[in-house]
């Protein structure tokens, strides 16, 4: 893919909260790319902050144009492989916000496409690059407490209140385990690989509810278990992660700021950019205590990795085998759920022996 010109030519599906909010600043902090064209009905939002770039009110407009290289998918998620399949058809390389799809059948079709298109696909699992996750994971693999035992992730919110927006209503991929879930089951996978099996339990807790606003998932592994937890009724919150060893425990209480930092107007590489103030926890099992310094978060590193990958120099950051693997995950926990079950993924012995 080495014959793409100094600057990528990028086309922005959505420009909603994932796609002003995410999408836009990380792709304007990448000097490689250069976004053209933003399909959206709004054209006064996009011109608001983006006043030199096309605004089609149509995908299918900015799919066929000649000044896009690159497709990013930032649409509600019942459209992500409709114009996936679309944008793949017209030879475009595409990056898919996550759930990568809604069903595990989905995703397989389009990884079959891109591969025969031989166009890159990649799904924007941005927080492997939060400071959080990052800490933890260092910590892991640093061996500082031995072999995980118990490993917990929790995205935990207070919002009682149910908003009109298509994520709480009743669409198809709507609800809080298509919306969090992706995050904390590709964290986990990156860590411990693929789970033997999986346990779900999703609810629909707060008065009014149109899409579940619970999910508790419990990935199987031979001799540990990792613990997938999202609410909307958690008040002060919990630790972000709690992960137990044979010689001790780490803690972090306080997730990654990116977020937050975007949505406060900071841009990304400003001066602060990434920085986490709240320390990893570590217990020994002698009874010792320390603070670990957390680092630095930073999720420009995903659309870095997508232009090296164009330009030859990097491998895809999150290849599509690895977001058909969270897909079968997601569904696996879907269907446990209902089942009241554990049950197994739904992969092939192929897609099982790529898995890295």
């Amino acid at each position: 893919m080495s014959q793409f010109p100094p600057v990528i030519r990028v086309g922005l599906i959505g420009y909603g909260f994932a796609g002003k909010t995410f999408h836009k600043p990380l792709l304007m902090a990448e000097p490689r790319m250069r976004i053209t064209r933003v399909a959206s009905s709004n054209s006064g939002k996009v011109h608001a902050d983006l006043p030199d770039v096309a605004v089609d009110a149509d995908p299918a407009t900015l799919i066929a144009s000649e000044d896009v290289d690159l497709v990013v998918i930032a649409t509600p998620n019942e459209y992500h492989a409709p114009l996936a399949r679309q944008a793949l058809l017209a030879g475009r390389h595409v990056v898919v916000d996550k759930p990568f799809t809604l069903t595990l059948a989905q995703a397989r079709e389009l990884v079959a496409l891109a591969a025969w298109q031989d166009r890159l696909l990649s799904v924007f699992h941005n927080r492997r690059w939060d400071s959080d996750f990052l800490s933890v994971k260092n910590a892991i693999a640093g061996g500082l407490i031995g072999r995980v035992t118990h490993f917990e992730s929790h995205f935990d919110r207070f919002r009682p209140v149910i908003r009109q927006r298509w994520r709480e209503g009743r669409a198809p991929g709507a609800g809080l385990w298509f919306d969090l879930g992706p995050h904390l089951v590709d964290q986990a996978l990156c860590l411990f690989g693929l789970p033997g099996a999986v346990h779900g339990d999703l609810m629909m807790q707060r008065e009014g509810a149109l899409s579940d606003d619970w999910a508790h998932v419990v990935l199987e592994y031979d001799r540990h278990r990792v613990i997938l937890h999202g609410s909307m009724l958690v008040a002060g919150g919990v630790p972000r992660f709690v992960v137990h060893g044979e010689k001790g425990s780490i803690l972090k209480r306080r997730p990654d700021r990116q977020e937050a930092q975007l949505l406060a107007g900071m841009l990304p590489g400003d001066a602060g950019w990434g920085h986490d103030p709240d320390p990893l926890l570590a217990y020994g099992g002698n009874g010792s205590e320390q603070e670990i310094p957390a680092l630095m978060g930073d999720q420009r590193c995903y659309y870095a990795g997508i232009a090296d990958a164009l330009t030859g120099s990097g491998p895809n950051p999150v290849p599509p085998i690895q977001a058909l693997a969270v897909m079968a995950v997601i569904e696996a926990a879907n269907r446990s759920a209902r089942e009241k079950a554990s049950v197994g993924l739904d992969l092939t012995n192929g897609e099982i022996a790529a898995w890295p």
